[in-house]
């Protein structure tokens, strides 16, 4: 979250505009109603939410989750990671956008140095932990280490994935010539160890999959600038005050967590979001560059709302 937007004045929102534990737990129970199996937490950073842990127990013991996945930027990580494995936490994303103090900094826009994220994710590792390494790529600030990465990551068995720079919100200074696309990436990879294409592991998958040729591990891509994938997106996502959005470019949220509290009743909140989702038509990253050329571009929220 840029200190520019976001700093000590900022009035962000108070408890009462937020879901409770018990009200994500509940509304979490009608989207698995609705057949969803996937849950993942992300911010903004979960890691500041001080009942984060026991959200996810209440997801894997009360709600049935088959899988419940965590993405963080690790600063945090290493005090809470043997808690979230205990309480049923299925797997981790960890962003990581440069192996250097200064560059990884820049990309946050904190000063954060990533030594410590690293220390953090070797130590969830080593709980068992599966951890996935999400890397955005930004043409002019950390592009140079596209390689670096790979090899430090591959190094130590962990799929790393690389985002074209995305252009969530109007805070990340996005323009379209510091995109570094997904065929470039790959190309440089390729060029370097040798990968091949592998099918996604499930419907829908947003990542791209490329093993290595020598069988260490494999890499992911995600290209929603060059290549979207809005056709076959089945992801939806509910803000911490309980709007839920259908796409993450679209600022309009519909209120699930106001019905929840009008009617305190499960079957007419399943009722709703299974109509919203019913109505869904956002293809945003397929119709970019048609908007744009029309000057239609729709207001977008920020990545720090509504999470990856």
């Amino acid at each position: 979250m840029p200190k520019e937007v976001f700093g000590a004045n900022y009035a962000f929102l108070k408890d009462p505009q937020l879901m409770s534990a018990d009200e994500m737990i509940a509304i979490a129970g009608a989207f698995s109603q609705l057949g969803v199996t996937k849950f993942r937490l992300t911010g903004g950073e979960p890691l500041l939410r001080a009942d984060l842990v026991e959200i996810v127990r209440r997801l894997k013991v009360e709600v049935g989750a088959p899988e419940v996945a965590l993405t963080t930027n690790g600063w945090l990580l290493r005090r809470h990671a043997a808690d979230l494995k205990a309480a049923g936490l299925d797997r981790l994303n960890v962003s990581v956008d440069s192996l250097d103090a200064a560059t990884a900094g820049t990309m946050n826009g904190l000063g954060f140095d990533s030594a410590r994220v690293l220390s953090a994710i070797d130590h969830a590792t080593a709980l068992g932990l599966p951890v996935k390494i999400n890397a955005a790529v930004r043409r002019g600030v950390n592009d140079h280490e596209i390689e670096a990465m790979a090899e430090y990551f591959r190094e130590r068995n962990l799929t790393l994935r690389f985002i074209e720079f995305m252009d969530v919100g109007t805070t990340n200074g996005w323009k379209s010539d510091e995109v570094v696309p997904a065929a470039e990436i790959v190309d440089r990879i390729n060029r370097k160890w040798g990968i091949e294409p592998i099918s996604p592991a499930y419907r829908g998958e947003v990542a791209a999959r490329y093993r290595y040729r020598d069988g260490a591990g494999e890499i992911g891509i995600i290209a929603s600038i060059t290549e979207p994938f809005c056709r076959d997106c089945h992801r939806a996502r509910l803000s911490a005050s309980g709007k839920l959005h259908t796409c993450l470019f679209s600022d309009l949220g519909w209120d699930v967590l106001q019905k929840y509290r009008d009617t305190k009743d499960l079957g007419e909140v399943t009722a709703y979001v299974a109509k919203i989702w019913g109505i869904r038509k956002d293809r945003y990253s397929d119709e970019r560059a048609e908007r744009a050329e029309r000057g239609d571009l729709p207001a977008k929220p920020e990545m720090s709302y509504l999470g990856g």
